[in-house]
């Protein structure tokens, strides 16, 4: 039995979830939310496969940073007898944003790797800065225990170059590891290989196409269990259109909007990571309420929800064509789990190539299942992710843990 405290840290958030990979169940959950402002909410939760019964504290204070957050989390899980040393964590694990051109695999946390990720804050200054905050916060507040960083790019270190390199400057390209990295990593290797085991095929052997859609989101073309395209860039912000993210665009945007329009560098970092997507196109982010108001007729949130499907159909037929053949079209993460209309309208150009849905499987079901009809050429399918699950089950390997 092996038991992983991972720990997935914001810029404003803490997310923590104490799991036995022996059984894979989750014994404890924890959310800290709108660290650093004058009032924060915290919530612990106790599972019943602790072998108690579930229950659950919640807090409202304010949380002035990572370290306090994290010090009142443990102090309610010791009042529910979930403290990491009351379940024997023997691990922690991290989730870390962007692991450049360095981090391919999991990694014990060590001095030098700390060092290595704060390098890459130029490559991801939304994120690595908060994930490395985690890190250190916890090694402060839980000594004695191995951690690990599991990197969303390392998934992607398989991409072809004609995939990953960008047609710039070769010699400014190396200087600077300015590539194709891919995010959600994490992501699409669960629910690939998950696919893989649904429909009792072969890993190796399958061509799939992964849209992980949340507020974040990309889509990536997996050929016989290796990455060969993503949409994801650089940065998380080339791709899909996102909840506050606006996806591709024309890079000349970009200088016009500081050449001619007077805008700064962090006016456009703010207008493209916060005030883009569905939130640019519609005033929202949430994609419940960008649905409620295309039932009301709202205009923006029409066309938004337009763009969405019309970005989708074209990385969908694109990797299609990269992949040559498709066996499965997996839908996952918040959005693409659980609304039905999307995944019916980005796959209804694709019945000449085979794919058919099933209207009542995708309408009415929940969970891991099946969508497409029996005489679909291609296989589609709603897996839900679990990032947490393959965190800690990477800390098992790279610990050598669990026997």
């Amino acid at each position: 039995m092996t038991r992983v405290l991972v720990i997935n840290s914001g810029s404003s958030s803490l997310k923590l979830q104490i799991l036995d990979t022996a059984v894979e169940a989750e014994l404890a959950w924890a959310l800290v939310e709108r660290i650093g402002e004058p009032s924060g909410t915290l919530t612990v939760r106790r599972s019943e496969h602790t072998g108690s019964p579930a229950a659950e504290r919640t807090a409202e204070a304010g949380f002035p940073d990572h370290s306090a957050a994290l010090g009142r989390v443990l102090e309610l899980a010791a009042e529910l007898r979930v403290h990491p040393t009351d379940l024997g964590v023997e691990a922690i694990g991290h989730r870390v944003v962007h692991g450049g051109p360095a981090f391919h695999e999991p990694v014990e946390v060590t001095p030098e790797v700390e060092a290595d990720i704060e390098e890459l804050e130029l490559l991801a200054p939304l994120h690595n800065p908060a994930n490395l905050r985690g890190i250190r916060v916890a090694r402060d507040l839980l000594p004695g225990l191995p951690h690990v960083a599991v990197f969303d790019t390392g998934f992607f270190h398989t991409l072809p170059a004609a995939a990953h390199t960008y047609a710039i400057d070769r010699e400014l390209a190396r200087k600077w590891d300015l590539r194709r990295y891919g995010f959600h990593g994490t992501s699409h290797e669960f629910v690939s290989r998950r696919t893989a085991e649904i429909l009792d095929r072969p890993y190796d052997e399958l061509n799939q196409i992964v849209l992980h859609l949340g507020n974040g989101a990309s889509a990536s073309a997996i050929a016989g269990g290796r990455a060969v395209d993503t949409s994801m860039g650089l940065t998380p912000l080339e791709g899909l259109v996102m909840g506050t993210r606006p996806g591709d665009l024309d890079p000349g945007l970009i200088i016009h909007l500081i050449r001619d329009r007077g805008m700064s560098p962090d006016d456009v970092s703010t207008l493209l990571n916060r005030k883009s997507g569905l939130e640019g196109l519609a005033g929202v982010r949430d994609f419940r309420e960008l649905l409620s108001r295309v039932d009301d007729d709202d205009e923006d949130a029409t066309l938004a929800y337009d763009v969405v499907i019309h970005r989708l159909r074209r990385y969908i037929g694109g990797y299609w064509a990269v992949l040559g053949e498709v066996g499965a079209i997996t839908f996952t993460a918040g959005v693409g789990e659980n609304v039905a209309s999307l995944r019916a309208d980005a796959l209804s150009t694709l019945a000449g190539w085979g794919v058919e849905i099933d209207p009542e499987a995708n309408e009415k079901g929940s969970g891991e299942r099946i969508i497409s009809t029996p005489g679909s050429r291609v296989a589609v399918l709603v897996v839900p992710t679990d990032e947490e699950l393959a965190i800690a089950r990477a800390c098992d390997v790279v610990l050598g843990l669990g026997g």
